[in-house]
């Protein structure tokens, strides 16, 4: 019955406003509105999973496919899951299925700061403040390659002529122009400056262990 589009990027706002006419500056990060579409519902919120600014529309086909000709035809340049991907990974932010599966644990993949072990209860608190109490075994970390070849899911990391962990997301980043990726590493070798091996088909490509975050953040907050 609905139709969802994102309208990303540092220009975000001013589209919005000058193209499909809708009022947005009063919306801060992660908020939204009701708009009054011909009393059809539809929302606009500030939200998106690129890094940079932007806003997101639900309504139904008709308001959905009309805003969608309004920018193309004011020539924005449209794109899909795979280009959100890779704007995604960039900045650091998880993938299920990628960075986050149902067995990789908050604290694993770098998100322990939205598991308040403090709160009373909650599913699996049991289970994080064990691990917590133990220490880690293996850890989500960023590696920069030293090639320009392309780390893929699921590729293996090597170091001391073993595997140590495997890519979780990988590109030739759009942004920085690297060869990037993240990856579950073991806790030996999930320290700042590592230096480990990537498994490219035949080839071993070196990398070293960096910040999640290859690309800085630009929300309007």
């Amino acid at each position: 019955s609905y139709g969802q589009l994102a309208i990303q990027g540092p220009e975000a706002e001013k589209t919005v406003e000058s193209v499909l006419g809708l009022e947005c500056k009063d919306l801060a990060f992660y908020t939204f509105k009701t708009l009054d579409n011909n009393e059809v519902p539809a929302i606009l919120s500030r939200t998106g999973y690129t890094g940079e600014d932007g806003f997101e529309l639900y309504g139904n086909h008709d308001f959905i496919i009309a805003c969608w000709d309004k920018l193309i035809a004011a020539g924005v340049q449209p794109c899909g899951l795979g280009c959100r991907d890779t704007l995604r990974f960039e900045v650091g932010l998880p993938l299920y299925g990628d960075e986050l599966t149902d067995e990789l644990t908050p604290l694993e993949a770098g998100l322990g700061f939205f598991a308040k072990l403090d709160k009373e209860n909650f599913i699996g608190k049991d289970a994080l403040v064990k691990q917590k109490a133990e220490g880690l075994t293996r850890k989500v970390v960023g590696i920069e390659l030293k090639d320009k070849a392309i780390p893929r899911h699921g590729y293996e990391i090597v170091a001391d002529g073993k595997v140590v962990g495997y890519v979780t997301t990988g590109y030739n980043s759009i942004s920085t122009g690297k060869s990037v990726c993240m990856a579950l590493v073991d806790i030996d070798f999930a320290k700042l400056g590592t230096e480990v091996g990537v498994q490219i088909r035949k080839k071993v490509f070196p990398g070293v262990v960096v910040k999640k975050k290859f690309y800085e953040k630009s929300y309007k907050q």
